[in-house]
C-alpha cells in the first residue's frame, strides 16, 4: 500500500457557503464585493459572467428581465441588473432542521 501512496490525491475541501453580494460591471469585472476573502475569486467572477449573459440573452431575445432569482438545494442567488452591470447577492440557505430564529 505504501507503493501507491505518492500516487493518491489529497482529499478536496469543502467551502463553506457564501453569505454577501458583489457587483460587476458590463465586462464581467468584479468592481466591489462583501464576500468572505477564503471564497475564491474565480468564482465569484464565473458566478458574475453567468448572471450577465443570462441577462445579455434576455435583452437579445426583447424580454424584459431586471432580476434573477436561483435557488439551489442549499444557496440561493439573486440578481439584479444594473445598466450593463449587476449587482449579485449569494445567501446560503437554513439547513435542515434549522431556524433563522434567534
Amino acid at each position: 500500500m505504501g507503493l501507491l501512496s505518492p500516487f493518491a490525491k489529497p482529499a478536496p475541501t469543502l467551502l463553506r457557503l457564501p453569505a454577501g453580494s458583489f457587483t460587476v460591471d458590463c465586462r464581467g469585472s468584479v468592481l466591489i464585493g462583501t464576500l468572505p476573502s477564503a471564497f475564491p475569486p474565480a468564482l465569484v467572477r464565473e458566478i458574475g459572467q453567468q448572471v450577465l449573459r443570462v441577462f445579455r440573452e434576455a435583452a437579445a431575445a426583447q424580454l424584459p428581465l431586471a432580476q434573477l432569482i436561483i435557488h439551489y438545494a442549499s444557496l440561493k442567488i439573486t440578481a439584479c441588473e444594473m445598466r450593463g452591470g449587476a449587482l449579485v447577492f449569494l445567501a446560503p440557505k437554513a439547513a435542515f432542521g434549522q431556524s433563522n430564529l434567534p
